[in-house]
């Protein structure tokens, strides 16, 4: 049942009844009279319609959304005011229809005013109350989902990252092939084109496989290696087990890029790059192993702190980013990566293709 359906029941079968709870004592006692049945009616359909208007204005003007001090002196003037409409309504009407049962004093009208003002103050009351709940329940669930688009949209620019001076360092390397070694210079023109082609869709995907990864991983170290030539050197050993475990697109690419920028490069015979994949306590755990000292390494900056970040919004605190000195001169990064879900997989999936 819907909302609509079920306030409108509520309003009809709620006023019904508290109106026949006093009609049927009277009617027991001094007998069925039309004129006090009508006037029982009128009397339900005027306290319908009034505390609709009351929910029309706390709705129009969003008193739920006011400092409770605020709704407060809203909710106690409305009672006020509707349970002197309804008292005005009644007395004059009762009198006539009443006037062998009624007395006629002038306390009557204050009973008539406090009975109204109690009756009017308890439904008042529950739906204030149960708008301001809904309000502000409603108001927490879209902050939450602007806090979720939020993050998105921050978590698609630190994936797309790609570092402009690995790509002009590429091509001036693939330029310097292209009279020496064709063959060299058209493996590596694949090579950069799949780096640019999978950084173009890091945007559009919050995971990839494993194996995927490694390969960019692998096309990168091999661009560099043109740079390099034998001052480069790297392993990638892999867990079988681990290839289809989802991970942040283009993050190992930017850790390994820091390892050469800060580590390799700085090393006057060179260096070696070492990834290794792990599972561990179902946890997936990647080790990237440099040549370097911390305090160099450290200087990466951006890059360290784009993928604290990507893991935060993707994982929450189920994962987790170090980078440490492992002995002297041999720095690694470290990242551990729970299982993704698979629905929050299929959400990344839906998002990559509406874009």
């Amino acid at each position: 049942m819907s909302k609509k359906r079920i306030y409108w029941t509520l309003q009809i079968l709620g006023w019904t009844l508290l109106i026949m709870f006093e009609f049927v004592p009277y009617t027991l006692e001094f007998g069925f009279d039309l004129r006090v049945f009508y006037s029982a009616l009128a009397n339900i359909l005027l306290a319908i319609c009034l505390t609709h208007v009351y929910r029309l204005v706390i709705r129009r003007w969003n008193w739920s959304s006011l400092p409770l001090p605020r709704l407060a002196v809203r909710v106690i003037s409305s009672v006020l005011l509707l349970g002197f409409i309804m008292a005005m309504v009644n007395q004059p009407v009762d009198r006539e229809v009443l006037e062998q049962n009624l007395i006629n004093q002038p306390l009557v009208f204050w009973g008539y005013y406090a009975n109204w003002c109690k009756n009017l103050l308890a439904w008042i009351l529950s739906y204030t109350v149960y708008h301001y709940i809904e309000q502000t329940r409603l108001a927490g669930y879209e902050k939450i989902m602007l806090k979720m688009s939020m993050r998105e949209a921050e978590a698609k620019v630190l994936r797309s990252q790609l570092n402009p001076h690995f790509t002009f360092n590429a091509l001036n390397s693939i330029r310097a092939l292209v009279y020496e070694d064709p063959a060299k210079a058209q493996l590596s023109i694949t090579q950069l084109s799949n780096i640019l082609r999978n950084s173009l869709l890091a945007d559009r995907r919050k995971t990839v496989d494993l194996q995927e990864e490694l390969r960019t991983v692998a096309d990168y170290l091999e661009l560099e290696k043109v740079r390099y030539e034998d001052r480069l050197r790297y392993t990638i050993i892999t867990n079988p087990q681990a290839i289809y475990w989802q991970v942040p697109p283009m993050m190992l690419q930017t850790l390994v890029e820091n390892g050469i920028k800060h580590g390799v490069s700085k090393e006057m015979g060179g260096g070696f790059i070492e990834v290794k994949s792990e599972i561990e306590n179902e946890l997936l755990v990647i080790n990237i192993l440099n040549s370097g000292n911390l305090g160099s390494t450290e200087s990466g900056g951006v890059g360290l702190k784009n993928t604290a970040e990507r893991l935060s919004i993707l994982y929450g605190k189920g994962a987790s980013f170090r980078i440490y000195q492992v002995k002297e001169n041999v720095v690694c990064s470290e990242v551990k990566i729970p299982m993704l879900s698979e629905g929050v997989m299929m959400v990344g999936e839906e998002t990559g293709r509406s874009d």
